[in-house]
C-alpha cells in the first residue's frame, strides 16, 4: 500500500505534468517552421501605418485587452454581426470606441499571401501588441502563440470589460477573475501610457458641484474647458507628458494627481489600496515597470486560449470560415 507521502508525491507529479502540457499548448516558436517571417510581416504593416496614425499601437494593444478579457483571447472581439453572431463591436466599451480593425485586416492579408490559413487572427492581436509597445519605446517579451480563433462572439460578455469609472474594488474583482492579480492590474494599466480617450470617459470626474477630489485643480480646469468646446468626443492623452512614448510617466501623472481615467487615479489614490505602492515602485523605476508589464502581457495572453483542433484559423478576421 502506497504511503499518504507516497501518494501525495505522485498527485503534485501529475499535477506539475498537467500544468506543463498547459502551459505548453503555446510556444515561442509556434510558427518557426510554418511561417518564419510572421513576426517581420506584422511589423512591417504596423509601422507603415504607423507612418499616418501615431495612436494605432494604443489601439491595437487595446483590442488585445479587450479580445482577453471576453472569455480568452480567440479573436473574438473581430468579428463582424453575422447569422449566429451578435458582435463584441457594438459592446458598450467597444461601440465608436475601439478601432484599428483595418490594420489587422492588413496584417491578415500580409500573413495569408505568405503563409495562407497558419497565423491566427487571435495570435495576430498578440504579435500586435508587442510590436505596438516595442516600436513606441517600451519592453519587448517573448510572445506565446499557437491560439485559434473562436467561431462565435460574447456581446453580453464584452459588456462587462474593465471601465473607465469603475472602482479599484471592481476592478481588482475583473482582473482577479481571469487569473490575473493586483501586480498585473497595475502593470497592464500602464498601457495608458500612451493612447487618448473621449472625453465621455471621464465626463462624470468633471462635474461643477461636485469635481472629483483626486483630479488635480489645474487639469480639471484644462479637461472641463476642452470638453466643452470639443463634446464628449473630443480625446485627451491619456498620458499628458509624453502621449505616444511607451515609459513609465503614467505612474509618475498618477502621483500628480494627473490620471485622466477614474480608473486610472484609482489605482493611487484609493485610501490603503496596495495597489499604491506598486504605482510607486513602478513611478521609480521604468525598467521594473517594463519588466512586469511584460510578465503581465504574457499572462494575459494565456487567458484561455483555444488551441489544438478547438476553433479555427479565420481566412478573414472579420468573419468565421
Amino acid at each position: 500500500m502506497s504511503s499518504p507521502f507516497h501518494t501525495k508525491a505522485i498527485l503534485i507529479l501529475l499535477l506539475a505534468v498537467i500544468l506543463g502540457v498547459s502551459n505548453a499548448q503555446l510556444s515561442v516558436t509556434f510558427y518557426d517552421t510554418t511561417c518564419p517571417n510572421a513576426y517581420s510581416i506584422v511589423c512591417t504593416v504596423i509601422q507603415q501605418a504607423a507612418q499616418t496614425d501615431v495612436r494605432i499601437g494604443a489601439k491595437l494593444i487595446r483590442l488585445h485587452f479587450h479580445d482577453c478579457f471576453v472569455d480568452g483571447c480567440d479573436g473574438s472581439i473581430l468579428l463582424d454581426n453575422a447569422d449566429g453572431i451578435v458582435s463584441e463591436k457594438d459592446a458598450r466599451p467597444n461601440n465608436q470606441s475601439a478601432d484599428g480593425f483595418p490594420v489587422v485586416d492588413d496584417i491578415k492579408t500580409a500573413l495569408e499571401n505568405e503563409c495562407p490559413g497558419v497565423v491566427s487572427c487571435a495570435d495576430i492581436l498578440a504579435f500586435a501588441s508587442e510590436v505596438s509597445v516595442t516600436l513606441a519605446g517600451g519592453p519587448t517579451w517573448e510572445i506565446q502563440l499557437g491560439r485559434r480563433d473562436s467561431r462565435t462572439a460574447n456581446q453580453i460578455g464584452a459588456n462587462n470589460l474593465p471601465g473607465p469609472s469603475e472602482t479599484l474594488e471592481s476592478l481588482t474583482a475583473k482582473f482577479n477573475a481571469v487569473g490575473l492579480d493586483t501586480t498585473d492590474l497595475v502593470a497592464l494599466s500602464g498601457g495608458h501610457t500612451f493612447g487618448r480617450a473621449q472625453c465621455r470617459t471621464f465626463s462624470n470626474r468633471l462635474n461643477t458641484s461636485n469635481p472629483d477630489p483626486t483630479l488635480d485643480a489645474t487639469f480639471l480646469q484644462t479637461l472641463r474647458q476642452g470638453c466643452a468646446e470639443g463634446g464628449d468626443t473630443r480625446r485627451f492623452n491619456l498620458d499628458p507628458t509624453t502621449p505616444d512614448d511607451f515609459d513609465n510617466n503614467y505612474f509618475t501623472n498618477l502621483q500628480n494627481n494627473r490620471g485622466l481615467l477614474q480608473s486610472d487615479q484609482e489605482l493611487f489614490s484609493t485610501t490603503g489600496a496596495a495597489t499604491s505602492a506598486i504605482v510607486n515602485r513602478f513611478a521609480s523605476s521604468q525598467d521594473d515597470f517594463f519588466s512586469s508589464f511584460a510578465q503581465s502581457m504574457i499572462k494575459m495572453g494565456n487567458i484561455s486560449p483555444l488551441t489544438g483542433s478547438n476553433g479555427e484559423i479565420r481566412t478573414d478576421c472579420r468573419r468565421v470560415n
